[in-house]
């Protein structure tokens, strides 16, 4: 798979950082580290739509950009009613 072919090119911006810490209610030193363990994780379901990569993984999911491997955002799952 793609993404998995280019794991050592995955990054993210000080912004992201921050926004995927936030969102998920980590603390960690290495958020892309963090990331690219989920995403080597045997549970990741990893689809692409579009021009992003999609990672779910152990409830929340990874946004990753299919052509400058940056990671854009991570959430939590919501939970359905």
């Amino acid at each position: 798979m793609e993404l998995l072919k280019n794991l050592a090119k995955l990054h993210t911006t000080e912004l992201g950082v921050l926004r995927i810490k936030r969102n998920l209610g980590i603390e960690c030193d290495d958020t892309v580290a963090w990331c690219r363990d989920k995403i080597l994780s045997p549970e990741a379901v990893i689809e692409r739509k579009g021009k992003n990569w999609y990672i779910t993984v152990n409830g929340c999911i990874i946004t990753v950009n299919a052509y400058s491997y940056t990671i854009i955002t991570a959430h939590k799952l919501r939970k359905e009613r």
